[in-house]
């Protein structure tokens, strides 16, 4: 059984992605969403961490997010795949269950 864990914090303001990254289990999938985006960008302090573990656990980001913030896709780590709504309705859908790290 798979988790689509969903992170809608900063990485620079709370831990959520961190506790959510030393949680996920191999073939879950997390979704950065709202503030969370930033966690998906090259050149972090966090990025180390989320490349460390990009293949195991697949990583995405909401693409209106990151709009909405300025962010580039070009912006993005290796291994972090941009979805639209549509996108995170499909990834909801393909896992057994979803876990929301506030």
């Amino acid at each position: 059984m798979s988790t689509l864990h969903t992170v809608n914090k900063s990485p620079f303001s709370t831990q959520s992605l961190l506790s959510c990254i030393n949680h996920a289990k191999d073939g879950d999938a997390i979704l950065m969403i709202e503030d969370g985006v930033y966690g998906a960008a090259a050149g972090t302090g966090v990025a180390s961490v989320v490349a460390e573990k990009a293949g195991a656990i697949k990583f995405y980001v909401l693409a209106p997010d990151l709009a909405a913030r300025g962010i580039d896709t070009s912006r993005l780590l290796d291994g972090v795949e941009a979805v639209d709504y549509a996108g995170f309705v499909a990834l909801a859908a393909e896992h057994d269950r979803a876990q929301a790290w506030l």
